[in-house]
């Protein structure tokens, strides 16, 4: 079932994609247009889904400072920290950036940058996707969707994967919540992130030094909708729900900070009796 729908999916379900990197397309600059280069670029059909390295879209957006300045970067694209470590050469710091993202140096990059500089990320990758999935669109006259994707890091788990930080025409959800499985038996919580799923398998074929930062994934048309649908933003979850809101280090400060000032306060108040 995709997002918002409720009607069995199961019977579409694929038993086959295929997944293209899109080679040839050239350094990207700032103003290039990138729906017209990845048009050119690749021939497209109905249902395709363009899977977009990020730092591609940075570059054309013009989201590049001058390396020297990195960490300045990194904290003016910061707006809560969750946790930090000391390492041999500074300091890693995981932070919620501008985007709602959690990550490590809210997500500015000096790979693939150009030399002496580093990358921001998309001011809004939801609006820079929908950007480019009207451009495509309407270049094409194809029905596609597209997602922008961004390295990340996981808790818990070694090594790093792809995710999808802005989307447009895309469902990022498929909501198997309210139906049954292959036994009969009810899913209550089940809904699968498409779209990072999709970003993941995207970068098996685009790669961190392979030059090509578009993919084309195939046979997964029952995915696509109309540029409307909730972006990539609708993926991250409320503070509300959010159970490992900030680091171990920084949670034990807090608690001794809170249980310090409620002993104080006590002790005023047991004087002042």
């Amino acid at each position: 079932m995709l997002q918002g729908s409720k009607a069995g999916a199961r019977e579409a379900m694929p038993v086959a994609y295929r997944i293209e990197g899109v080679e040839g397309l050239p350094e990207i600059r700032p103003g290039d247009d990138l729906a017209q280069l990845v048009a050119d670029a690749v021939e497209l059909e109905d249902g395709d889904i363009l899977v977009v390295t990020s730092k591609v879209v940075s570059k054309a957006e013009g989201r590049i400072v001058q390396a020297d300045d990195r960490e300045a970067a990194i904290t003016a694209e910061t707006v809560r920290v969750v946790a930090t470590r000391e390492y041999e050469g500074g300091i890693t710091r995981i932070v919620e950036n501008r985007q709602g993202i959690i990550g490590a140096a809210a997500g500015v990059d000096a790979s693939n940058a150009p030399h002496g500089t580093v990358l921001l990320l998309p001011v809004d990758p939801d609006a820079s996707a929908r950007a480019l999935a009207t451009g495509i669109r309407a270049l094409t006259g194809r029905h596609v969707g597209v997602i922008l994707s961004d390295t990340l890091g996981r808790p818990w788990r070694e090594g790093q994967t792809d995710i999808a930080i802005g989307a447009a025409g895309v469902h990022v959800f498929d909501d198997l919540r309210g139906s049954a499985d292959a036994s009969g038996k009810p899913l209550a919580v089940t809904m699968p992130c498409v779209a990072d799923q999709l970003a993941g398998a995207a970068e098996l074929v685009k790669g961190k030094s392979s030059g090509v930062p578009v993919a084309v994934v195939r046979g997964l048309g029952r995915y696509v909708g109309d540029l409307d649908l909730p972006g990539a933003r609708s993926i991250l979850r409320p503070a509300e729900r959010d159970l490992f809101r900030v680091g171990a280090d920084e949670a034990y400060t807090e608690g001794y900070r809170d249980g310090f000032d409620e002993s104080q306060a006590e002790g005023v108040a047991d004087s002042a009796g």
